[in-house]
Parts: C-alpha cells; structure tokens; sequence
C-alpha cells in the first residue's frame, strides 16, 4: 500500500475538523511570530540604546518587548489547547469508526484475536495516529509560515542574506526531516526484523535450561542469544545513523545563515542603520525555532503510517478473499438448540451470525463488585434477583464465603476467581438479562464433567435455568446423552472445516 493512499485512508479515520486545525495553527504562528518579532524589536532598541538617544524615543520599543514576551506564552498556550482539542475530537471520532466497522464487519476479524489484544492494539494504533496532528500537521504548518515570513522580512533588508537564509532553512526543515523519518523507518524495520531471532533465542536458554545442560549445549546456546542481542545493537546503531545527521544539520544551518547575514552585513555597513545592521543579525536565530519540530514531525508522520497500516490491518483483513456465507439459525420461540463440534469448526462464529444476546466463552469481568459485574446485564436487577441467580448456577456457596458477599471487590477480575467459577458467573450474567433469544458460547469449559453435565442439562431443559419462552442455543464440545434425544432439545452437528 502507498504512503499516500495509506494517510487517506487514515484521515477518514479521524476526520479532524479543517477549522479547528487552521485555529490551531494561526495560533503556533502568533506564539512563534511574537518570538520571531520579539528578536527584530530587541536587536532594534539594543542598538538604539547604543547610540543614547533620549529616553523616551525608546519606551515604545520596551513596551513592545515586554507585550510580545507576554503574548508569546499566552498564544503558545492556546495554541496546545486548541492543538489537544483537534486530536482528542478525531481519536474520539476514529475510535468510534474502528469499533463500528469491526461490529459490522466479519466475525473472523475479531474472533482471531482475544479481546485485550483487540483493545490493546486498536487504542495504542489510534493515540499513535492521532499524534500526529499535534506533533507533525499543525508544526508542519506553522513552520511553512513563519519561514515564509522570515526570509521576507530578510529579504526586504539583504536579498543575498535571505537566500542564504532560505537555503539554510531548507536543510533544516526538509533535508533533517528526511533523515530523521529514514532512521525511524529503519529503526522499525530493523526490529521487525531481529526482535523474533533474538526473543527465541534468549527464550529457548531459559525454558530449556535443564535439558540443554545435560546435552552440553546450554553454553553455546547462550552464546548465540548474545551474539544475536550484539548483532540487534549493530544494526539499529547502523539504522540510527541518519538520525545524527538530522540532529546536526539544523545547528549546521544557523550558522550558516548567521555567518551569510554577516557578510551580507558588512557589505551594507555604509549604506543602512546599526540597527537595521542589528535585526539582519539577529532575525535569523529566531527564524529556525519553527523548525526545530520538524525532525519530531517527520518521525511521527512515519510512526502515524506504520501505525495507520496495522490498524487498516485490523478493520480490513488482509485479502478480503470470498468466504462461504455463513447462514444463521432459524429459532423458534422457546427453542433448545445445541451446535455441537470440536474447535475450529465454526461454533462461535455461527452464534455470532445469529440474532440474539451473545456471551462468550472470554467475556471480560471487571475488577469492581460481584454486583456490578452481573449488572452489566441488567441494570435495575435487584440484589435477590442477583442473589437467586447465582445460586441457581451453583454460586450460592460461593457467595456466602465472601467477606461482604454481593459487594465483594473482584480484585484482578477474572484472576479472583477460578476458571470454573468464571463460567458459572457468565451463566449468571445470561440469566439476569431479559433478552429472549440467548446465546451461551462454551459455557461449561473448564468444569468438570458432571458439573458440566448437569450445567448443560439445566441450560437445555425448558423451565429449569431459563423460562419456557425464552431461546437457549448452546455451542459445546460435547452433550449428555440425555441430551441427545432430539425431543429435548435440536441438535446442529458442525464439522471442520478445511
């Protein structure tokens, strides 16, 4: 995918409003503006006061600085609110747009990922995108201006010294931004390249220890996880390199504009003022702060479009090959429908293609109260209504034994309770909500297999968990022969697929 349909195809993404980002940079100009006017007005009244003119021919000039030194903070301040406010509003909107089109997109999208990883990865891939309206659009901006407007200014007293001038200024805000996004491009590449070799091989030394020793190659094993550690280091030395060279180049330039400003200079010693001699001077240490972002800027345009790509990766799988249609069930009100297979065959993705209230075999519980877990699937449940739940699924021991039983803190969430208790609470959840249709994705997983059985017996029985007129399906590896009988309960056989 090119750079450039890859930042397209992100910007649909955050949607930033165009407004808010022109306020945002008409700000960074008017903060670094009054910086760069500050150093004209000051090399002026330093060298007018040199000559010791009559004092109060210099009040306007010292009000003038001291104006300008307030209305640099004041506008730099806005400028990073105005600047946040367009960020945090497109990482709102472009959270927004990636959870919706992974609910409206295929099941396998999400299913071959575990949720935290999903989570995880979609919210550090958008904060990395969204920085980039904060540290490289709205500075890119900015520094185009002011830059614009230095070498005008420059040029109005020396067109040889704003020449000089723009040169330098290119070398500064181009050339360094070019090395500084090379050496993050490589830096990445380079990881991408040696983390797996060396995380192996540090990773087989230490799980395999015992072995290794006793065959005698635990000591060469360990010798090639540092060699490979030292070859890591080479080449992201070797890939960093250009990122010395971006470093340098914009001190390189200032000097180079200071010393053309000098001799441009003393060639109009005898034909203008000291102190229009004195803002030639000075003007252009100002002129380069607008572009001492640009190096950070290029690096996180790079950032934006390594991360922009694994999130594209995400809501767009890759290959969007044609997948046989899945059909989902047809239920009957009232229905007990059992999908049975092994893993992989396609059971949670045929819940998911089918209408109902889905609960997954990893649903997450928080780390809040007993209570508020089952809350999340009934708000205005009452505390016996929780409390019956729980025992019905074999929970009411449980509940008892806590110190302050429904208001017991889940510390951890689904680390403060056992895998089997885990399910029995998600069973919980299910019975609390009123949905009509339920979906139970491996309920019984991790229990043993009376308790399963019987778990499954009471999910599939009309009447014993759930109520006559509510639809139960449930996907699981196995069924009780009780179940079987087709009386009971219909029962949808799903085989691997290739």
């Amino acid at each position: 995918m090119r750079h450039r349909d890859l930042l397209i195809q992100t910007r649909s993404l955050l949607q930033p409003r165009l407004p808010r980002v022109v306020a945002a940079v008409l700000l960074g100009v008017a903060s670094l503006g009054s910086a760069l006017a500050l150093a004209g007005v000051a090399a002026w009244l330093i060298t007018r006061a040199w000559e010791m003119p009559p004092v109060l021919s210099l009040t306007v000039a010292a009000v003038a600085v001291r104006a300008l030194g307030i209305s640099r903070g004041v506008f730099g301040y806005c400028e990073r609110l105005a600047s946040h406010d367009v960020a945090l509003r497109a990482a709102c909107t472009a959270r927004e747009r990636v959870f919706g089109r992974l609910a409206d997109g295929p099941a396998e999208a999400v299913l071959r990922r575990h949720t935290g990883e999903l989570v995880a990865a979609v919210g550090a891939n958008i904060d990395e995108l969204c920085d980039v309206l904060v540290r490289a659009v709205i500075p890119i901006g900015v520094a185009a201006v002011l830059s614009v407007a230095a070498v005008a200014v420059i040029a109005a007293i020396s067109p040889a010294a704003a020449v000089v001038l723009a040169v330098a200024m290119m070398a500064a805000g181009v050339l360094a931004p070019l090395l500084a996004a090379r050496a993050a491009q490589a830096a990445e590449t380079v990881a991408v390249q040696h983390h797996s070799q060396r995380d192996s091989a540090a990773m087989l030394a230490l799980e395999h220890a015992a072995e290794l020793r006793v065959s005698g190659r635990l000591t060469d094993v360990i010798a090639a996880a540092g060699d490979e550690q030292r070859r890591f280091g080479k080449a992201i030395d070797r890939a960093a390199a250009p990122a010395a060279a971006a470093a340098a180049a914009p001190t390189a330039a200032i000097g180079v504009s200071v010393l053309g400003a000098l001799i441009a200079g003393v060639g109009l010693a005898d034909t203008v003022a000291p102190t229009t001699l004195a803002i030639l001077m000075l003007l252009p240490l100002s002129a380069f702060e607008a572009t001492a972002a640009l190096p950070g800027a290029a690096v996180s345009l790079t950032r934006a479009r390594i991360a922009g790509r694994r999130l594209l990766g995400v809501i767009e799988p890759a290959g969007h090959r044609e997948r046989p249609r899945v059909m989902p069930l047809e239920l009957s009100p009232g229905e007990r429908v059992a999908v049975l297979g092994p893993s992989g065959c396609g059971k949670t993705t045929l819940l998911m293609h089918t209408h109902g209230v889905f609960f997954a075999e990893d649903a997450h519980l928080f780390s809040t109260t007993v209570r508020d877990n089952l809350l999340v699937a009934r708000g205005d449940a009452t505390d016996d209504e929780l409390r019956d739940a729980l025992r019905r699924v074999g929970l009411g021991h449980w509940l008892e034994q806590l110190p302050d039983e429904l208001s017991t803190v889940l510390d951890g969430g689904a680390a403060a309770v056992s895998a089997g208790q885990r399910r029995r609470l998600l069973v919980a959840r299910a019975l609390i909500s009123t949905a009509p249709t339920v979906l139970l994705d491996e309920p019984t997983e991790h229990l043993d297999s009376s308790d399963a059985d019987q778990i499954l017996t009471d999910l599939l029985t009309p009447g014993a968990l759930f109520g006559p007129a509510r639809t139960v399906v449930v996907a699981t590896h196995h069924l009780p022969g009780r179940l079987r009988d087709p009386d009971v309960c219909r029962i949808v056989h799903l085989t691997p697929t290739e």
